[in-house]
């Protein structure tokens, strides 16, 4: 989902490649909001991210899918 959405296809990601993305959903679909050291954690299972840099990939996810889901831009067309 992330590697196709507005943020990521302007580049504001382009040093996450799509391994790391994928990781990174991974890790978030385990690691939920009540999972003591998220972000720790998160950041761990992607390997080579600061816990900042999770965060913000985060952020920048969240603000993607508010976008999509308020139509605000077209829902990405998956192959």
């Amino acid at each position: 989902m992330a590697s196709n959405s507005l943020a990521f296809s302007k580049g504001c990601n382009s040093s996450w490649t799509p391994q790391e993305n994928k990781k990174f959903e991974s890790a978030l679909a385990v690691h939920d909001k009540d999972t003591p050291d998220r972000w720790q954690k998160v950041a761990k299972a992607v390997g080579g991210k600061s816990v900042e840099e999770v965060k913000r990939h985060y952020e920048i996810l969240i603000a993607d899918v508010k976008e999509i889901e308020s139509d605000r831009i077209p829902f990405p067309n998956y192959r």
